[in-house]
């Protein structure tokens, strides 16, 4: 796969950060002491670092976080898993979506989270590796997480397709699940569930061990260097990251629901929202 770009740029995260505080450029300038010219030229994507520092304070955002994002100085880089993991990425509209598919490699069941836009490449590698797919997890259900979930679903008869009970998906048969409810896909995987609302009313983390290293799916709770927007919900969104997703083991692969594989290591130094 293609190095995936990342899904925010530095104007993206002043954006978010700027509407889910509702703070109006006109306050922000002021705060922070630069012209509304200034700061209007940065949201535009000038790159100004004296600007850029002086907002992130105010917006609660990690200066030098922001800065490197800004300059383009950091990516990624995640442990590639030797078996039992693979992502997928396809095209949504002008965007691109990430889903994922794991497996336990003795008895191959197997468990996909969200879907994507198209799940042809999802069910080739299922059939490619005679893997028996037990559950279809959705983190949440905004069109561009399940869009091929009737096609991925008819191809794997025997899944449950499961999302949070704050947020049930429309589809026939379709199961709900609290915070906290346990999983298991053959011996070695298992599955718990985090609610991370904010962005949407039940985005659900699933973290799951057993693989070569634990990993949290996200969906749009977590992006490298960034998160999913919410005007309405910001405070629970930063603060169920803080508290169910960010207390997790420091080398656990986060799988976004855009954008690359990354680390929560690296998003302790790297993520604007929670870099310190």
């Amino acid at each position: 796969m293609a190095r995936l770009p990342l899904e925010d740029n530095f104007t993206d995260v002043i954006a978010k950060a700027q509407r889910g505080l509702k703070i109006s450029d006109e306050q922000l300038a002021e705060r922070a002491e630069v012209s509304v010219e200034a700061l209007a030229a940065v949201k535009a994507g000038e790159v100004n670092d004296v600007v850029i520092r002086r907002i992130s304070r105010h917006l609660k955002l990690s200066a030098n976080a922001l800065d490197d994002l800004a300059h383009k100085r950091f990516y990624p880089v995640a442990p590639v898993f030797p078996r039992g993991f693979v992502m997928f990425n396809t095209a949504f509209e002008d965007m691109t979506v990430n889903s994922y598919l794991l497996w336990d490699a003795r008895s191959r069941f197997a468990a996909v989270f969200d879907t994507g836009a198209n799940a042809d490449g999802l069910i080739d590698m299922i059939e490619a590796e005679d893997l028996d797919v037990r559950h279809i997890f959705i983190t949440h259900t905004h069109d561009d997480h399940i869009a091929a979930l009737p096609a991925l679903a008819a191809a794997c008869p025997r899944a449950e397709v499961w999302a949070s009970e704050l947020e049930p998906v429309d589809f026939p048969g379709a199961r709900t699940f609290a915070e906290n409810a346990h999983f298991h896909v053959g011996n070695e995987l298992a599955i718990k569930t985090l609610f991370t609302w904010g962005h949407s009313p039940g985005m659900t983390t699933f973290f799951v061990t057993g693989l070569s290293w634990p990993v949290a799916i996200v969906g749009d709770s977590l992006f490298a260097s960034s998160m999913g927007g919410s005007p309405t919900h910001y405070a629970d969104q930063l603060r169920n990251n803080h508290e169910k997703i960010f207390t997790l083991p420091r080398n656990t692969v986060i799988a976004p629901g855009h954008g690359p594989l990354t680390t929560l290591a690296l998003e302790k130094q790297h993520n604007p929202f929670f870099a310190r």
